[in-house]
Formats: C-alpha cells, structure tokens, sequence
C-alpha cells in the first residue's frame, strides 16, 4: 500500500511538471504569435484585463488549449506513473489545471465568457482522456 500511494504521489508531482511546461511553453507561444500591446505586461495582473480586451480570439484561444492540453498532457504523464490509481493522479493534475483557471478568472477581470465556460469544462475531462491513453495497451493472444 505504501508504494502505491508512492506511486500516486510522484505520478502527480510528475504530471504537474509536465502540466505547467506544457501550459507554459503554449502560452509563450501564443506572446510569441499575438504580442501583447505596447506598455501592457500579461505577467502584471492589473494589465490582463486590458490586454484581454485587445487580443484577437485566436490568442485567447491558444490560452483555452493551453489549458486543455496541458490537462491531457499532466493526466496521461500521471496516469503513467501511477499505475496503481492512475485515474485518481489525472483527476488531482485536473483539479490543479482547474484551480488555476479560477484563480485567473477570479484575479483578472475581463475573461470572455466562453474563454472561462471552456477553462471550467475542459481540464478534469482531457486529464482523464490522459489517462485512458496511459493505459497499457492489450494485445489479444492467438
């Protein structure tokens, strides 16, 4: 019992890296693609209202599949890991994902609304599609 919630812990410590690099990597992607104005800082919470107001949907679009990819990508790297409860270890990496969306919704003001609809729905249900392509695959014996 010991190594399975072993297993379960490093299975999410595991999933959260590869969680945030993925989230990360996609929204520095997204700066990259849709600069953000002039004078405005995304990374200075009092700015992310404005430079929500002057980005194109395809910018904030990006941030939605950040988010969603960044779920699917933590949950299956969870699932892996933690083989004796790998659903459980995707739902958590979800729920990390999850947390952080409404943390954003609730420090910055100004989220379209289907931006924080799809950041509410998305995170728990890709972590766990993570999870089931983390599973071993079965090949029927002849």
């Amino acid at each position: 019992m010991g190594k399975a919630i072993l297993r379960l812990v490093l299975g999410v410590l595991a999933g959260l890296v590869v969680m945030y690099i993925v989230i990360a990597g996609i929204e520095y992607l997204s700066h990259m693609l849709y600069p953000p104005p002039p004078g405005l800082d995304p990374m200075n919470t009092a700015d992310i209202g404005k430079v929500l107001a002057a980005a194109p949907t395809a910018a904030i679009a990006m941030v939605v599949i950040a988010w969603a990819i960044g779920a699917l990508a933590g949950g299956f790297v969870a699932a892996k890991v933690s083989r004796p409860w790998p659903r459980t270890a995707a739902i958590v990496v979800g729920a990390f994902v999850l947390l952080g969306v409404v943390g954003m919704i609730m420090l910055a003001p100004g989220h379209p609304t289907w931006m924080a609809i799809l950041g509410l729905l998305l995170p728990i249900p890709m972590a766990l599609i993570g999870a089931r392509a983390a599973r071993p695959k079965v090949i029927p014996s002849l």
